[in-house]
């Protein structure tokens, strides 16, 4: 355990997956972590976790959690809740963009016609949510000079994966870590988008199991453990040479390796660019 490095985060749909893993790694390297989610019950949800069991993972770490219920779909409790972290702690150090409404018909082998609509939501919650929480966030660390907006994505940004509203959504956070970096050009502020690998989640895990593709099989033998993408953003925080990647998006498993820091458990994931593509870079005209 790490004792408290004084740093404060706020990570964004941290009930469970990624972003429970992300806290846990954060509250491992002794950050004060804000976890934000809608699920304060077990049975809230169709999958385990809750804000609260994120918040003691986080304390028992070697950090901080602090769990705040917030559904992200009310641009009025993301402002509280950074409200709140203005009041009660002054500062943010980083903020993780992780909040995304991905619903279990997502993965089913259709066309998006044919999927439920619902699955759009992921648009709202999950893109222009994002937007919100950095919007709010942006204020507190410009005041202070320094800090870092971190959004998680994937390879579907820019291969097929999970259908037309999963791509958007992942294509959106990357251009908007991109152009977020303009405006926040001479402020101490970086942003980055982290393509995650295949990953251990709850979710994910159940996938797996149940299905029979080779593929995902092969997957699931390497896949990144939640935690992975949390020890990644930590690293970068800290890293001299955080400001000259702001604005781009970054494979975990790469930048990992480049930092000098392995997965929670011991293990160097593999990097999927060769399979799944590349990050596009942004063309660097820039149009007020």
């Amino acid at each position: 355990m790490v004792e408290g490095n004084g740093k404060v985060a706020v990570v964004t749909g941290a009930s469970r997956g990624a972003g429970k893993g992300i806290a846990v790694a954060l509250g491992r390297a002794g950050y004060r972590v804000y976890v934000t989610g809608r699920s304060v019950k077990e049975g809230d949800a169709n999958l385990p976790g809750t804000v609260g069991a994120t918040a003691e993972a986080v304390t028992q770490a070697g950090g901080q959690g602090i769990a705040v219920q917030v559904d992200h779909a009310s641009d009025e409790q993301v402002r509280a809740l950074f409200e709140q972290v203005d009041a009660k702690e002054g500062r943010l150090d980083l903020l993780v963009n992780n909040v995304a409404a991905v619903k279990d018909e997502l993965i089913d082998p259709a066309n998006f016609w044919e999927k439920p609509l619902h699955l759009a939501d992921i648009l709202d919650v999950g893109l222009r949510s994002q937007y919100v929480a950095s919007y709010y966030a942006a204020p507190l660390m410009v005041r202070a000079g320094h800090g870092l907006i971190g959004f998680t994505s994937s390879f579907g940004a820019v291969c097929y994966m999970h259908g037309a509203a999963y791509g958007a959504q992942k294509a959106g956070v990357d251009k908007m870590a991109a152009d977020m970096a303009v405006d926040f050009k001479g402020t101490g502020v970086s942003t980055v988008s982290i393509w995650m690998g295949p990953m251990l989640t709850e979710r994910a895990q159940r996938t797996f199991e149940s299905a029979p593709d080779e593929a995902y099989q092969q997957f699931a033998a390497h896949a990144e453990t939640p935690e992975f993408t949390g020890v990644v953003l930590a690293a970068l925080a800290e890293w001299d040479g955080l400001e000259g990647v702001s604005g781009q998006t970054l494979i975990a498993a790469e930048i990992a390796e480049r930092l000098g820091v392995r997965d929670s458990n011991g293990k160097q994931p593999p990097s999927y660019r060769d399979m799944l593509g590349e990050p596009r870079q942004p063309h660097p005209a820039i149009i007020r």
